[in-house]
């Protein structure tokens, strides 16, 4: 992780890698970047069209 990459430094992004490693992970970085990683906790929404796919395969009512 290097702070050039300042826009995929984000907590979601560093737990997915962290939690899909079976026996290990290796963070190559520096703490720098690793620090604004963690320390990122804006949120970003995102645009699934979950609902409208949902609806195409026959849930008529959402869930959520």
């Amino acid at each position: 992780m290097y702070t050039q990459h300042y826009m995929m430094l984000s907590r979601n992004l560093l737990y997915t890698g962290l939690t899909r490693a079976k026996k290990l992970a290796i963070i190559i970085g520096s703490q720098k970047a690793i620090g604004m990683a963690v320390r990122s906790v804006n949120q970003k929404e995102r645009y699934t069209q979950l609902q409208q796919r949902l609806t195409q395969v026959g849930l008529q009512q959402p869930c959520f």
